[in-house]
């Protein structure tokens, strides 16, 4: 449709030719004609045509809605690349500058393909890596599980009336979390009758594994003396082969993951023998109030 009109425009211009000069029909001069007898000439010969006869029926049926022409290439000698058309269109040459290239609004190529699926795939596709990230990446707790005293080692001063003991604990310590945990220190310290006898610090301990569990041990040395001296009699009595004594464990786990510390501290009573060195395991332990 559109290289009709063009070529009806170029009968036209032909017939009637430029404002300043004369037009040629059939051959002859038409210069001694005036411009309203050429133009009615003119709009007779192309109106009778039978290509402006199909243009007007085309026209006719598609009720004269220019979205309705399809999309046409100029082609030719006297025209250009379309500079906006990305080179799949022509337009006459020397209105480059004048001219754009128009689509009509119901071309398909103007309606992205699969644009929903594509949405929806990427939405839950972000859906997905967030909730696995969350999943990983949250932290869970981490278990200490005071196991009980390893060994005891214990050694006297009879002018002071000392007793000093070297009491090693175990510790079960749990990661729940799926990247690895460092144990950053361990602090504990322990009483006797309300009062503190012993405290250590240990630094630097281990890094745990995702859902791993590591048994740890510690040492806290203890003193005995000055006020409760009367404790070395009791130690050192031969009449008594197992000389127990309660004392109060408390335990502190620093753990560090990500750049953030956790602590994880616990309490209990705990059995000691003050009468000689042992190396079993004391499983029974006294529990504090507050567990119960």
């Amino acid at each position: 449709m559109s290289l009709r009109i063009i070529q009806y425009l170029r009968d036209r211009r032909s017939c009637w030719g430029t404002e300043s000069g004369p037009g040629v029909i059939m051959g002859k001069t038409l210069s001694h004609l005036p411009k309203q007898t050429c133009h009615d000439e003119c709009h007779a010969s192309l109106t009778s045509s039978p290509e402006y006869n199909a243009m007007q029926s085309e026209d006719s049926k598609s009720g004269g809605d220019v979205s309705q022409f399809p999309y046409v290439e100029f082609t030719g000698r006297d025209s250009v690349t379309c500079p906006t058309c990305q080179g799949t269109g022509r337009i006459p040459r020397g209105q480059e500058n004048q001219l754009v290239a128009l689509i009509p609004y119901s071309d398909q190529r103007l309606r992205p393909r699969r644009t929903k699926l594509y949405v929806t795939a990427s939405v839950i596709v972000c859906l997905l890596l967030s909730g696995l990230a969350v999943f990983f990446l949250f932290p869970r707790s981490i278990d200490v599980n005071y196991v009980g005293v390893k060994s005891v080692y214990v050694t006297y001063d009879q002018t002071k009336r000392t007793v000093y003991l070297n009491i090693t604990n175990l510790l079960n310590i749990t990661n729940n979390n799926y990247y690895s945990v460092d144990v950053a220190n361990i602090t504990a310290q322990v009483q006797f009758s309300k009062t503190v006898i012993g405290k250590t610090r240990v630094s630097n301990i281990t890094s745990i594994g995702p859902l791993d569990m590591k048994q740890i041990d510690y040492m806290v040395p203890t003193i005995i003396a000055d006020e409760m001296s009367y404790m070395y009699d009791y130690c050192t009595l031969q009449t008594i082969k197992v000389h127990n004594i309660v004392v109060m464990m408390q335990v502190t786990v620093t753990t560090a993951y990500f750049g953030h510390a956790e602590q994880v501290s616990q309490e209990m009573y705990q059995y000691v023998d003050c009468g000689g060195n042992t190396t079993l395991l004391h499983e029974y332990t006294l529990r504090t109030p507050e567990s119960d």
